[in-house]
């Protein structure tokens, strides 16, 4: 019998492969100890019954269906409509300029009266008069007699005011600490402004809108209304000080550029040095976002202070000044001051500057800070400055010798500028700013009452415990108009009134934007004016203002646009459309959200704002209006259960103080009664309102079924029931007593993502429209305060119409107890399909971890309580990279360019104490003391006293937050993976696992084999990486060219850099207003203290 000889060998060879893949197995059983595979059918079946449990519970609980069924009633009375984001835009601007345009004409008035106030007074060097000091009203002495310049002065709360205690019928003065308050100059100012007041109040009864009016001396002191009580700190100093203030310099002086010329020769060291760095300092506060500037610091050779900025000038930004400042406390004094070098690098550096066409175009000035100058320099100035003077010069002397003030003074005579000599720390503000009334003669001459507008900012100097807010101001020049003076351009000050950002957010219907949708405005200098990802304070408890808050700049929150197209249109007050797809970042920075986004933008008159509108297609860009009766609406709108949004207008109860104390809700009642002629609504929203409200009443009557049926819900797993409307209309039902809630915070104003807002709808609401339709969301909120992990939400959104462009009717929702969720997970995880009911495998064996994780990678549920809430990542990186890896999970790159990082601070507070000018007044009142003692042995023993106070700060060392950019990742699942396996390599260990959607959710179990050591893969984490711009020594260039980089700006409008019949001999040479002797007494006194 013949035999096939390659089937015997074919046979022996399988054999042999049979016996090696044994023997293999063997020991990768061995190695990996009793590996176990996790079998994903059964991973499959604990994930149906968990998902197919929760979907029961959550539609049974919200009425997620009933609420559908009855918008699918509606559908035919329905009509939906695109939004025309265009015309959208250009209405919401229009609006804003009739606001705006109501602001402007209130301070037109007061300019008015008090430029003819000042006409008719004569001024009298004896006048004596009594007015309502802002500090010492209500104030009574010993024998409890009022004060001088105080007296009685009714103060009653006032909700208009943040429940400050004002007088709606009188203003008040402020005069700052360092002046004194009877000085001749401010009584006769305070008497002639006393006509304000009546305008003051006739303003605020012609739009009660208003908030603070004022008038800011150029003498110095401050009226303001409503009257109100001012509270010195607890030195006793109120360091306010209204011609320091960015609205009185904006509305005084046009744009400039600025050189500041420093001397650093021999002569300077000691107090002069410090007295010099203030100077530059209190300089450096007056120069706003429209001017730019450099300092150079000289002896006999030149120092640029900042050597990357060679030859150029940069934008007076918050960030630039700060980092100026910085580089002060380098300067140190040696050598010989050579002037004529430096101002001939001043005259050439502001011609070449001017010539690239990117400052202010406008003034220019050289300031000068020496201690003196042995030449006139005439042919310096023949050469670049005459005969036209168009580079203005400030010489500042600094010191008490005066053998070169005349050399300076002539400087200043010539070349259409202003000498002040500046002796002590405490003189520096008040002769620095001299140098403003200077530059605002051409425009006073002109008599140009530009109407000006402040970049968003906080003033916190009536803050009082209340909450900061973020405005911004109108303001307007103030000119004598007599002929006498008109040649000296005399500005008599500025008035203003704020504008909180708050308003103009009333004049943006949100419900026409979208669960999305946003608008936003920002200045001519890219400054962000309002956005709703602008974060301006930080901090728990009480808010703290971010050093750099008011220059945000519009690329800085829409980062995705990376060649500025959307800013540089915005900028160049252009109007049009852009798209991009954009990442928003919710719930605190942890989670993402993928949107395309469409922008719409034109500019608002008469302002140098320009608005912008965000539309996310898809639903977003769509609208729908329904239609009942007002009978019907009325009577739905009425139940205990309702509310609206808080901060969105449906009336304007501000309009009249008679509706003020309206809620929305009586305030509709009264509007569609028809007995309010004066009342202001929004018709086209109280329809809406008034349809929602019908629709949404049956949920009512089902949620109450639901709570008198005790027994469906005998564990009190369910506590609330909850639904909002796209027109901000919400309906809560309490489950249980309302001390019984184990999240107190949920839906109140402490929320504040999870209600309705001004410029954005709750967190439940945004994330439950990106989710498919009929399924839910669920996530564990992330407040402050373990307490509040202790909950699960749980939302989905209702739908309109079955198709893609359909919009987003309402969400509804529920809050379960955690524990009352993780019973339920942990229950579905113990089936199994055995028949004999022995499960091969469980999430109660000790040899597999059990997570439940969302869409984003939180943990919800795990074996290890302390992980709840935390990313998966952490607990299980090595998975979370497989996942990453197969796709499961990818990684979002975001960027956050308002963040602040801690930095560790070696060196002192001292150099930033000095440039506090009431500190430095406190330092200059004890060089004083120090000196009469020494007989004016000049610095030494000052050197003494405050050396060890120097020497104290530097040892001490601390830790601060400093403003930075960081890139930090998130994680989003891919929908269209359900289900996954993988195996890792851990050291020749295998560790397997099991990922597996949640049925009709955003979840997903992830079953762990737990035998393996795998610490060798690092955590995943989600913490922000500081973005390192300046880097070391070998990439200076990456920096320089980071401080020089400039973004488009448009400039101001008007500029008023000289006039023909300007008085250019009014040049200086006297100090301003004496400090009084009482307060330099005082300052003696609280100087000796801290020794």
């Amino acid at each position: 019998m013949q035999v096939d000889r390659s089937c015997v060998v074919s046979s022996a060879w399988c054999a042999c492969l049979l016996l090696l893949f044994s023997t293999l197995s063997t020991r990768v059983t061995e190695v990996g100890g009793t590996h176990q595979s996790i079998p994903p059918s059964v991973v499959k079946l604990w994930a149906s019954a968990f998902g197919g449990e929760m979907k029961s519970i959550s539609a049974k609980y919200s009425g997620s269906q009933l609420l559908q069924k009855k918008y699918k009633e509606f559908e035919r009375a329905v009509r939906v409509e695109e939004i025309d984001g265009l015309r959208l835009v250009k209405r919401l601007a229009e609006d804003m300029e009739e606001m705006f345009h109501k602001k402007a004409q209130a301070m037109k008035r007061l300019v008015e009266a008090a430029e003819e106030a000042h006409l008719q007074h004569e001024e009298d060097p004896d006048l004596q008069y009594e007015y309502f000091n802002a500090v010492l009203i209500n104030e009574v002495d010993e024998l409890g007699n009022s004060v001088e310049l105080g007296g009685e002065f009714i103060l009653q709360p006032n909700d208009h005011f943040n429940n400050l205690s004002v007088n709606l019928s009188l203003s008040v003065v402020q005069v700052p600490t360092n002046m004194y308050n009877k000085d001749s100059a401010i009584v006769n100012g305070v008497y002639w402004s006393e006509a304000l007041n009546k305008v003051f109040v006739d303003n605020f009864e012609r739009d009660p809108s208003l908030i603070w009016q004022y008038f800011g001396s150029a003498k110095g002191f401050f009226r303001q209304y409503p009257g109100i009580k001012w509270k010195p700190d607890e030195h006793g100093v109120i360091a306010f000080d209204c011609r320091n203030r960015k609205w009185y310099i904006q509305a005084a002086t046009s744009p400039k550029d600025v050189v500041i010329l420093v001397d650093v020769s021999g002569s300077m060291k000691g107090l002069r040095l410090t007295i010099a760095r203030q100077t530059v300092s209190s300089i450096l506060d007056t120069l706003g976002d429209d001017d730019f500037f450099n300092i150079i610091a000289y002896n006999e050779e030149l120092h640029y202070v900042e050597s990357c900025l060679n030859g150029t000038l940069v934008q007076a930004d918050v960030t630039n000044k700060d980092h100026f400042r910085e580089h002060l406390d380098k300067l140190f004094a040696q050598g010989i001051g050579m002037l004529d070098i430096a101002l001939t690098e001043a005259f050439n550096l502001l011609s070449d500057f001017n010539e690239t066409g990117r400052g202010s175009e406008c003034s220019q000035a050289i300031m000068l800070v020496t201690d003196g100058a042995v030449d006139t320099y005439d042919a310096i100035f023949a050469k670049y400055n005459w005969p036209d003077r168009k580079v203005r010069i400030f010489p500042y002397l600094i010191g008490r010798e005066s053998a070169f003030a005349d050399n300076l003074k002539w400087m200043a005579c010539a070349n259409k500028g202003y000498f002040t000599q500046i002796s002590t720390l405490a003189d520096v503000q008040e002769n620095v700013m001299e140098y403003l009334h200077v530059l605002s003669r051409p425009k006073v001459i002109d008599q140009e009452h530009d109407t000006v507008w402040t970049e968003a900012y906080i003033d916190n100097t009536l803050e009082d415990g209340q909450s900061p807010v973020l405005m911004t101001t109108v303001a307007m020049p103030v000119f004598s108009t007599k002929n006498e003076t008109r040649n000296r351009g005399i500005l008599l000050g500025v008035v203003g009134t704020d504008v909180p950002v708050s308003e103009l957010l009333k004049t943006i219907p949100k419900y026409k934007l979208g669960i999305h949708g946003y608008a936003f405005a920002i200045t001519n200098n890219g400054y962000i004016l309002t956005h709703p990802d602008l974060r301006p304070l930080y901090g728990d408890g009480k808010k703290r203002r971010k050093p750099n808050y008011s220059s945000v700049d519009l690329s800085e929150v829409e980062w995705e646009d990376k060649d500025d197209t959307l800013r540089n249109a915005m900028v160049n007050r252009k109007t049009g459309t852009f798209s991009i797809e954009v990442k928003k970042s919710v719930d605190k920075g942890k989670r993402v959200l993928v949107l395309h986004n469409d922008y719409y933008y034109t500019d608002i008159k008469g302002t140098p704002f320009s608005l912008g509108v965000a539309l996310s297609r898809g639903h977003g860009k769509f609208f729908f209006r329904g239609n009942v009766t007002v009978e019907e609406g009325l009577h739905d709108l009425e139940h205990p259960d309702v509310a609206l949004a808080d901060e969105w207008t449906y009336c304007n109860t501000d309009e009249h103080p008679e509706h003020r104390y309206l809620s929305q809700i009586e305030a509709i009642k009264l509007y569609l009664s028809g007995h309010e002629p004066h009342l202001q609504c929004d018709k086209e929203l109280i329809q809406e309102v008034l349809f929602d409200a019908v629709v949404t009443a049956p949920l009512e009557a089902y949620w109450t079924s639901l709570v008198l049926n005790k027994s469906e819900n005998s564990d009190k797993g369910v506590e609330i029931a909850y639904l909002g409307t796209r027109t901000g209309l919400s309906r809560i039902n309490l489950f249980v007593v309302p001390d019984e809630l184990t999240n107190q915070d949920f839906l109140t104003a402490e929320d504040k993502e999870g209600v309705f807002n001004a410029d954005h709808f709750p967190l439940w609401y945004k994330r439950a429209a990106e989710q498919v339709p009929g399924t839910f969301v669920y996530s564990l909120p992330f407040n402050s305060g373990s307490e509040n992990k202790s909950v699960v939400l749980a939302s989905t959104a209702i739908q309109l119409l079955d198709e893609r462009k359909s919009p987003i009717a309402a969400a509804v929702g529920i809050q379960m107890k955690l524990d009352f969720f993780q019973k339920k997970f942990w229950t579905a995880s113990r089936q199994c399909a055995a028949l004999d009911g022995k499960c091969s495998i469980s999430c109660d064996d000790e040899n597999i971890n059990c997570y439940l994780i969302d869409n984003n990678g939180f943990i919800l549920v795990a074996e290890d309580y302390t992980l709840t809430g935390k990313f998966f990542g952490e607990a299980e990186g090595a998975v979370m990279s497989k996942l990453l890896q197969m796709g499961s999970f990818k990684r979002v790159t975001l960027y956050d360019y308002q963040a602040l990082c801690w930095v560790f601070s070696e060196s002192s507070d001292s150099g930033h104490t000095l440039l506090d000018p009431y500190f430095a007044f406190f330092s200059a009142m004890k060089w004083i003391l120090t000196e009469l003692v020494i007989f004016l042995v000049e610095f030494n023993l000052y050197s003494w006293w405050h050396s060890d106070l120097t020497a104290k700060a530097q040892r001490m060392g601390r830790s601060m937050q400093v403003p930075c950019d960081t890139e930090y990742p998130a994680f989003i699942s891919e929908r269209t993976i359900k289900e996954n396996t993988g195996n890792l390599d851990c050291d020749g260990c295998i560790k397997s696992f099991v990922i597996q959607q949640i049925p009709s959710s955003n979840l997903f179990m992830v079953v762990v084999d737990n035998k393996c050591d795998c610490s060798m893969f690092e955590p995943i984490t989600m913490d922000p990486i500081e973005i390192m711009y300046i880097l070391p020594a070998h990439n200076e260039s990456l920096k320089c060219e980071r401080l020089k980089m400039q973004k488009d700006r448009r400039r101001p409008d008007t500029c008023h850099p000289f006039h023909p019949e300007e008085n250019s001999m009014e040049c200086g040479g006297a100090l301003g207003l004496t400090p009084s002797l009482t307060a330099t007494l005082l300052c003696l006194v609280l100087a000796l203290f801290p020794r």
